[in-house]
């Protein structure tokens, strides 16, 4: 049986999921698909690896996951939007119809949305023992991981204000954290510079990258390139990375789809539409500097706009 969507969702962070509930609105049957290849986040994305939003307009604060939710919640209850968390491996144009190959099945759609976001940037592969002790002390959620962590020695690697955030949250559970950034000055919002130079646990290292991660079994110090209190070995339990994110836009590239120098996905502003026709773009995937959620939202929003307009000109010629 072929099963034929008007608007395929790839992606289900809240950029993905918001676009699935406009889409609903305006009529249009709609396919959310949850892993997008190169993709290690569930259906939500990576708002639910957030412990706490407080920039989202209508929520003083929740968690990323219970906005995720909401998100979700309020898409379904259109009864036209389906999720499944399947990986694309592909997409192709099929016959004026676009084909989605996942690893279970296909589908086919009359126009599809890349919301495929990013991943984690790990450590350079020239630093030893980095890849050895991944998930034995290196990890790159400190919300999923950050309990395992109480009153122990931890290290958040990097310096933008997703590094502050996870410093403030594992200084909720562990003794002592360090912010190694290889820069002067961390990059964070001023409200969470404020939060770290009030917090006694967490301690700043400018100016230092890691050049090892040292344990057998488990993570146990990393060396860095510069003395911190008379050596370079820092005796830590566990080191999160947060050096930034890869875009996942391959699948769109090998649509087709134009994208910058960043790999980001080139999209008209005005209606989030790419260079292909019937193909739309939202999100961390796209090429806006200003990333939050938010302005995902309103980028898959008018996505699903666009695509139904797309469609509506389709049925008129």
């Amino acid at each position: 049986m072929i099963m034929e969507y008007d608007f395929v969702v790839i992606g289900a962070g809240v950029a993905g999921l918001a676009a699935a509930m406009y889409g609903a609105r305006l009529g249009l049957k709609t396919l959310v698909l949850g892993s997008s290849h190169g993709s290690e986040l569930p259906v939500g994305g990576v708002i639910t690896t957030t412990n706490l939003v407080e920039n989202y307009p209508g929520f003083e604060r929740l968690t990323g996951t219970e906005l995720a939710e909401k998100i979700e919640a309020h898409a379904k209850s259109y009864g036209l939007v389906e999720v499944k968390e399947e990986r694309v491996e592909k997409v192709s144009n099929d016959k004026k119809k676009f084909k989605i190959k996942t690893n279970k099945t296909e589908y086919f759609g009359k126009t599809v949305l890349f919301a495929t976001g990013t991943k984690w940037k790990k450590l350079p592969e020239e630093v030893k023992g980095a890849r050895e002790l991944e998930n034995k002390g290196v990890g790159y959620c400190a919300l999923c991981d950050g309990p395992l962590y109480r009153n122990k020695v931890v290290a958040v690697v990097g310096g933008s204000d997703s590094a502050a955030k996870d410093a403030l949250l594992l200084a909720e559970h562990a003794k002592k954290v360090y912010i190694i950034y290889r820069k002067e000055k961390i990059r964070a919002e001023p409200i969470n510079i404020k939060r770290i130079e009030e917090n006694a646990k967490i301690e700043i290292i400018n100016n230092a990258n890691v050049v090892e991660v040292k344990g057998s079994d488990f993570v146990t110090s990393v060396v860095l390139d510069k003395e911190h209190g008379g050596s370079k070995e820092l005796k830590l339990d566990g080191v999160f990375v947060a050096i930034g994110h890869i875009i996942l836009s391959e699948l769109a590239k090998e649509l087709g789809v134009n994208l910058n120098e960043k790999q980001e996905i080139i999209i008209d502003h005005k209606d989030s539409s790419t260079n292909v026709r019937g193909v739309f773009a939202a999100g961390d995937v796209a090429d806006k500097p200003f990333k939050q959620a938010i302005t995902g939202v309103a980028e898959g929003c008018t996505a699903a706009y666009s695509a139904f307009e797309y469609i509506q000109k389709k049925k008129v010629q």
